[in-house]
């Protein structure tokens, strides 16, 4: 006899957990299935642990303004996750860069971001004939460690149930409304489905046969490392265009280093003409994994000397996922569809982590409730 729940969220990332909790706020049966064995291990553990303020996104006035806005609000809620113990740099490449430095100063001031120039010590650190200008921010980072802790327990005084290594495989219309969901070891009859995967976003409904959404994906390096002594409290992004940025990544206590050109080691979309649906897993289960840090570093390198310093420690191999139309502006708008191919089956991409609360809000507002209140963790 399939068992019978309110609503069910498919994925145990930080938006599956943030949602499941928002819905466990106004129902009293909320189940959260996750295919691997760990919550918040995938997207939400390899990538940049930026806490987003709208500095990265110049070229797009809404991803930044939408940043800007979620920014204080994250780092009120989620402080004991948040890492403020280092000076973030921003820095404006003289050639190659989609963005010039006044541009870049006016498109923060357009959405109320602070810039101030760098001090000439922090100036330094940079190669001056490759950079046009460098400037201060307050821009942060998070500890997702501490972060799945905080939501783990939050999950668990909401009331909702959290399952671990159960895939769910395929959702049916029942009549009334109510969705079957086939999950791996049992059937399940729920009020609402709210599908929140990620790379794994059209999983469920291209086994069901529910429309394809069309996203790029691409499969993803994350060099972590050691910096040099002179560099430890500082981050730093070279905008805006083939560069790299080297961000804190708390959980291991090291630095992560990204590039532009080299993080992605290869891409390939759903739902366009020609492209069925691709398995994230599999993609990343057989991909050649060989290492392009040295390619990260020595281009890093000549903008920052000191970073050629730098001591590889390994790498986090991950699927990134955005929009198509994302590639001309590197936007990163959030994705909601509602009743998704059936009805009360809802399917969400998130795209930065302090997002998350446009999605809920978007979530609230088509179920026609008030957004619950939070207490900061």
């Amino acid at each position: 006899m399939a068992e019978r729940w309110d609503a069910l969220v498919i994925g145990g990332g930080f938006y599956g957990l943030y949602l499941a909790e928002t819905l466990a706020a106004r129902l009293p049966r909320v189940l959260l299935v996750e295919r691997g064995p760990e919550l918040m291990a995938r997207a939400s553990y390899a990538n940049q642990a930026r806490v987003h303020a709208g500095y990265h996104y110049p070229r797009s006035v809404l991803t930044a303004a939408r940043s800007r806005a979620n920014f204080p609000r994250f780092v009120d809620e989620f402080r004991p996750a948040v890492r403020s113990d280092f000076i973030k740099l921003y820095a404006v490449a003289r050639r190659d860069s989609k963005v010039t430095a006044a541009q870049f100063v006016a498109a923060m001031r357009r959405v109320g971001a602070a810039t101030e120039r760098a001090t000439p010590n922090e100036r330094r650190l940079f190669d001056l004939d490759l950079i046009e200008d460098v400037f201060r921010v307050t821009e942060f980072a998070f500890d997702s460690a501490e972060l799945k802790r905080l939501m783990a327990e939050r999950i668990r005084r909401a009331g909702a149930v959290i399952r671990l290594n159960t895939p769910a495989e395929q959702v049916e219309p029942l009549p009334g409304g109510s969705i079957h969901v086939r999950l791996a070891d049992a059937e399940v009859h729920a009020g609402m489905v709210v599908s929140c995967g990620y790379a794994n976003t059209n999983a469920v409904g291209a086994a069901s046969g529910l429309p394809v959404i069309p996203l790029k994906h691409e499969l993803t390096e994350m060099a972590l490392v050691e910096v040099p002594e002179g560099f430890r409290n500082v981050g730093v992004t070279v905008m805006d265009g083939p560069f790299f940025s080297c961000m804190p990544f708390p959980p291991q206590g090291l630095r992560s280093l990204s590039h532009v050109r080299y993080t992605p080691h290869g891409h390939w979309y759903d739902g366009l003409p020609g492209e069925g649906h691709l398995p994230a897993d599999e993609v990343v289960a057989t991909a050649d994994k060989r290492t392009a840090f040295p390619h990260m570093a020595r281009d890093a390198a000549r903008y920052m000397p000191a970073l050629a310093g730098c001591e590889y420690r390994g790498s986090l191999w991950e699927v990134k996922t955005v929009l198509p139309r994302s590639e001309a502006d590197d936007s990163r708008p959030i994705l909601f569809r509602p009743d998704h191919g059936l009805p009360n089956y809802h399917v969400v991409l998130g795209g930065k982590i302090d997002n998350v609360y446009d999605v809920a809000d978007e979530l609230t507002n088509h179920l026609g409730w008030a957004a619950p209140a939070r207490v900061a963790a």
